[in-house]
């Protein structure tokens, strides 16, 4: 469940901070009752940018196989990637 709190509990810094990295998820401020802020720790941040760069992999890999409708062979890419890395 998201944690919610308001933009004065940010006045206790320390807390907020702990709460952050024990929740490792985003933690919503509300200012007059509404949205305002999103804070999150630095390690669930990196962790957020990981995820979105490996969906979108995966997304250009699913719309490369639509437009050629074409699989490839699971040993014929390693292979290919090997004399292309490493020269074998």
């Amino acid at each position: 469940m998201p944690q919610i709190r308001p933009i004065t509990d940010l006045r206790n810094t320390n807390e907020i901070s702990e709460l952050c990295h024990a929740k490792k998820e985003p933690i919503f401020i509300t200012k007059n009752g509404y949205g305002d802020l999103v804070i999150m720790s630095i390690e669930t941040f990196d962790s957020m940018l990981a995820e979105r760069e490996l969906d979108a992999a995966i997304a250009e890999a699913e719309a490369g196989y639509i437009s050629n409708n074409q699989l490839m062979d699971a040993r014929e890419g390693l292979s290919e990637l090997k004399r292309k890395h490493f020269g074998k």
